[in-house]
Parts: C-alpha cells; sequence; structure tokens
C-alpha cells in the first residue's frame, strides 16, 4: 500500500472560479509548481485531485484543479490537507536531501566513532534545518543541517557522523 506525505493545505478559495488558496512549506515553489496530481483524504481513501495551474502569490500557492470550476466547487475541500505519494518525493531528493522519518532515530557518531546520542526531531530555524539530539546525558541539544557539521549520513547504517565543535553538544 502506498504512503502519502502532506505537502501543504487548502486554505481557501482565491477568486470566485475554483481557485485555492493553498499553504505550503517556504523555498519549495519549484516542488510545488511541478505537481501535475495531489491527492485529499476523504475518510480512508485518498482522492486524486489534477492540477491545471499553480501561480504563487503573498507566500501562497494558488491552484487551479481540474473539474473545479467555482467556489462552490471547492468548499468541500477547504481545510484539506494535500498528500503526494511517497515515492514520488523520495524520486525527487537531491543526493543530500533526506525525508524527517529517515532522520529521526538515526545515532550522532562523532568522527572519532563515539556515540553522542540520537535524533528525535528535526526543525527549521529559517536559515537551516536544526536536528534534536538526545545526548547521552539526556539533555536534548540542537544541531544545524549544515555540511560543516553533518560529515556524513548513513540511512543504511542508521548514523550520522558529525563534526563535534566545542560546545555544540553540552
Amino acid at each position: 500500500m502506498e504512503k502519502y506525505i502532506s505537502i501543504g493545505k487548502i486554505l481557501n478559495f482565491h477568486g470566485i472560479k475554483g481557485e485555492a488558496r493553498v499553504g505550503y512549506t517556504k523555498g519549495q515553489e519549484d516542488f510545488v509548481s511541478g505537481l501535475k496530481e495531489v491527492f485529499v483524504k476523504t475518510g480512508s481513501e485518498y482522492k486524486p485531485l489534477i492540477i491545471n495551474n499553480v501561480k504563487f502569490h503573498k507566500n501562497f500557492a494558488i491552484v487551479k484543479f481540474a473539474g473545479i470550476d467555482s467556489i462552490n466547487d471547492l468548499m468541500e475541500y477547504k481545510g484539506s490537507l494535500l498528500f503526494v505519494e511517497e515515492s514520488y518525493i523520495r524520486d525527487n531528493l537531491e543526493e543530500d536531501e533526506f525525508l524527517i522519518d529517515e532522520l529521526v532515530g538515526l545515532s550522532i557518531f562523532d568522527e572519532n566513532g563515539n556515540k553522542l546520542g540520537f535524533v528525535v526531531g528535526v526543525s527549521n530555524n529559517g536559515a537551516s534545518d536544526l536536528l534534536s539530539v538526545k545526548t547521552n546525558s539526556k539533555k536534548i541539544c540542537l544541531v544545524p543541517f549544515v555540511q560543516a557539521i553533518i560529515k556524513k549520513v548513513d540511512i543504511n547504517e542508521k548514523q550520522i557522523i558529525i563534526n563535534n565543535l566545542e560546545g555544540l553538544l553540552e
């Protein structure tokens, strides 16, 4: 069975011709504009919505779906999360991009092989992604997910090797 990942939400209508105002993650405009189809969850099923057009306006995506031509047609979807198939996202990841669920649970090691803790979450501060790391002393520390610190991510070995700068994990 295919897994789905949320990529946005229909917040409201835009105009009277059935266009949807969609909230999405900032910086993902190329990804959103490249989508041809998304899914909305209705009950336990995922219903496909074909995308005719995407434009951007004031930090929102304005999306025109096939067959939705009025506010009334769109109202049943207002507030709905939009999903894509996980396999589509995986196929479009860059070499140094990962899904959050792939990173959570990975062990953190320094370059000498010492286990420092494990990833309990991922967030973003606007400048970079941050790994929330639970250290061996049970403290939660934020580690910037940047090349200067993250030396290697090995999903198969379930580990991340970091440059443990002084004061990073205290």
